[in-house]
């Protein structure tokens, strides 16, 4: 069992990584590069590396993928970000989140490599993955972008076995942009010759961009309706590509969204092998876990500061096309069982908060604004509520969630409510903190 101290000796190391440069995220390849050969260009040294950008599914499909390749009993290497409860959770070494004793090395190996030259955190912990998920063998690396594509810190594996390209939308206009095209150009970025990539669903205008930068750099593209097929049936999840028809569960994860993730997993597996197990693809569907997607919270603290019999949701999402997908979820439980809707949001004062709202007009009764605790640029509880307003849904404010959530329980409901609770990774990873929950 780790000891208090050596958490504390780590959590002190990254608080240091922090101060290395003035800014959270300055796109560029250059000093991670630099620091990389420093370390002896662990990027060359990995496993086959399935490297996955896009806006809207990432992590997702990256769960999908990780539960059918371990189903199948490979040892898999995964890098994932934001974390929602502790830094750990970002690197998972084959099969295990990285330990306390090992990342605190690896940290201050990298940091004395660096030697104090200005980098971003993001930049620094990514190279300290690189450098860990070379060292241990596995069977494959699932490698997830943080933010762009072009220049994000992931973006040095010459030679990935495949890239995933997820939905691309709106998203960080701050850095990449609010044209669509310019969003899906650096997404595509990641686009290498000869490494085939998986394309999701996209809009016309981004999958016009990939194709593109496709046939530019020669990468080989499999697309979404084009190439690989999905939909429900029967409550049956009906996946065809050029090898074949498969009959599988429904995805474990709930939304309809989650058919297009699970989807794409399948195809970038079966790509990839060909003959993959149908009985990994099946079994992997319905052991796939990733927290703060549409995750069903039906114990823990929070739970008791709510109305009796409450339906409590937690999701991360936070743009529009996370709204929209999180009200068709929600109309779709409605369907299934009618409650009252009521929306606790916090979210960031970089995003819009209104076009993510909007998705709930005429199916929240009440939205209420949260503030997202942390140093995170969030937006005051009272903005939020003035957000939803603004679209014609009622709404008020409160200090936290659990106050939002005592708010709820003084009040009389006809049929107890369904609350769910989103608008920020950020805020998801408080909840959970909240809820005493730790991630494995």
């Amino acid at each position: 069992m780790t000891s208090p101290q050596a958490v504390d000796a780590t959590g002190a190391v990254l608080q240091r990584l922090l101060g290395l440069h003035p800014k959270k995220i300055d796109l560029s390849l250059g000093r991670i590069l630099t620091l990389l050969d420093r370390l002896g260009r662990p990027q060359q040294h990995l496993p086959p590396t399935i490297h996955v950008a896009g806006t809207n599914g990432k992590g997702s499909t990256v769960a999908f993928m990780r539960a059918m390749l371990e189903t199948a009993g490979r040892r898999v290497h995964v890098y994932t970000s934001p974390h929602l409860v502790q830094f750990h959770e970002r690197i998972r070494l084959a099969g295990r989140l990285i330990g306390d004793d090992r990342l605190r090395a690896v940290l201050e190996e990298c940091e004395h490599a660096n030697g104090g030259a200005p980098i971003t955190f993001f930049e620094i912990t990514t190279a300290a993955a690189l450098l860990e998920f070379s060292r241990i063998p596995a069977d494959m690396l699932l490698l997830e972008v943080g933010l762009g594509g072009r220049y994000d810190a992931t973006n040095v594996i010459d030679r990935p076995a495949l890239s995933v390209i997820t939905p691309v939308s709106h998203d960080h206009p701050e850095f990449l942009g609010t044209e669509i095209t310019g969003i899906a150009r650096e997404k595509a970025g990641i686009l290498k010759p000869g490494a085939p990539a998986i394309i999701a669903p996209q809009g016309e205008a981004a999958l016009g961009v990939i194709r593109e930068e496709a046939a530019r750099v020669g990468a080989p593209l499999e697309v979404a309706g084009e190439d690989f097929h999905v939909h429900g049936e029967h409550g049956r999840m009906i996946y065809q590509d050029e090898a074949g028809l498969l009959d599988l569960p429904p995805p474990r994860l709930p939304g309809r969204h989650q058919f297009d993730n699970a989807a794409t997993a399948i195809a970038a597996l079966r790509r990839l092998e060909p003959t993959f197990a149908i009985e990994a693809i099946e079994q992997g569907l319905g052991h796939v876990t990733w927290p703060a997607r549409l995750q069903r919270l039906k114990a823990g603290p929070l739970l008791a500061s709510a109305p009796p019999g409450v339906e409590l949701w937690l999701d991360g999402g936070h743009n529009a096309d996370g709204g929209r997908v999180l009200g068709d979820a929600m109309a779709d439980f409605e369907d299934r069982a009618t409650r009252p809707l009521i929306v606790i949001c916090g979210t960031l004062a970089t995003k819009d908060t209104a076009a993510f709202l909007r998705a709930f007009r005429g199916l929240a009764q009440e939205i209420i604004g949260v503030p997202v605790a942390g140093d995170h640029a969030g937006r005051s509880a009272a903005e939020v509520a003035a957000a939803a307003r603004a679209q014609g849904i009622p709404a008020s404010a409160c200090a936290s969630v659990p106050d939002a959530l005592s708010y709820l329980r003084a009040r009389a409901w006809p049929k107890p409510p369904r609350v769910l609770i989103a608008g920020s990774l950020y805020l998801a990873g408080e909840v959970l903190r909240l809820q005493g929950e730790t991630l494995a």
